[in-house]
């Protein structure tokens, strides 16, 4: 509000006589400039503080030379529409405020589910198969998986031949290289491809159950998965109920 050019007709006027006062006598120019001074407190000026700085200028304008009807009518057509702006800001942040708390409600029903995590860990439970996804935007000649355990240490490794350009679709059986089950736990893989002539290292998904969620300042969603990951809502590609 501080850009209003309020009266700037009057100005020079205004100024002149303002400055032939004697400092030893207040004007009441001073008298409403103190009282706005301690009403706001700030340097930013509300519809009560608006009215006051006006009326204050039309009580001191000069009478040889007073502000035109025409002037009078944009002042205060600015300062409506810029009031407007003002609530319609108030109102969007409302707005996006509502729309967070329904996002937490909403997603509170992933938790027990089972979502597609980039790099996620790999349940595997009762000896089913760990499905994964990779993605190939330019196709691979070939595609090799590592699977490594909880500690670190390396206990498969498969070679599949060429795929073609997009999404792969890999389950690892839950063996080892001698083709022994391995136990209940949560492993690891990482994929490496080799796609026009250059070595790759696709993000591999796998789906992985929710257990818990949270809200970050900015509004972005986590989620918590059963293995010590956290992925943001956004990353997530697919959901399994």
């Amino acid at each position: 509000m501080a850009n209003l050019d309020l009266l700037s007709a009057n100005t020079p006027s205004n100024s002149a006589w303002a400055s032939a006062v004697p400092n030893s006598i207040r004007t009441t120019v001073q008298d409403d400039k103190a009282k706005l001074t301690s009403a706001t407190g700030q340097s930013s000026m509300g519809q009560k503080d608006f009215l006051l700085l006006f009326t204050t200028q039309l009580k001191n304008q000069d009478p040889l030379d007073p502000v035109k009807n025409e002037a009078f009518v944009a002042q205060l057509a600015q300062f409506s529409q810029l009031e407007a702006t003002t609530n319609m800001s108030t109102t969007l942040t409302q707005f996006v405020d509502s729309m967070s708390s329904n996002q937490i409600t909403s997603t509170a029903n992933l938790i027990g589910g089972k979502v597609s995590v980039p790099d996620g860990p790999a349940q595997l439970l009762n000896g089913q198969p760990v499905k994964t996804v990779i993605s190939l935007p330019s196709g691979a000649d070939g595609v090799q998986f590592k699977i490594y355990d909880s500690k670190g240490i390396l206990v498969n490794t498969k070679i599949v031949g060429a795929q073609t350009a997009g999404d792969m679709n890999w389950s690892w059986d839950g063996k080892d290289d001698a083709g022994n089950a391995l136990p209940d736990a949560t492993y690891s893989i990482k994929a490496a491809a080799v796609s026009q002539g250059k070595v790759i290292n696709p993000a591999v998904s796998t789906m992985a159950t929710v257990i818990g969620l949270s809200q970050q300042p900015d509004k972005t969603m986590l989620l918590q998965i059963q293995g010590g990951k956290t992925v943001k809502l956004a990353d997530v590609t697919r959901i399994d109920g």
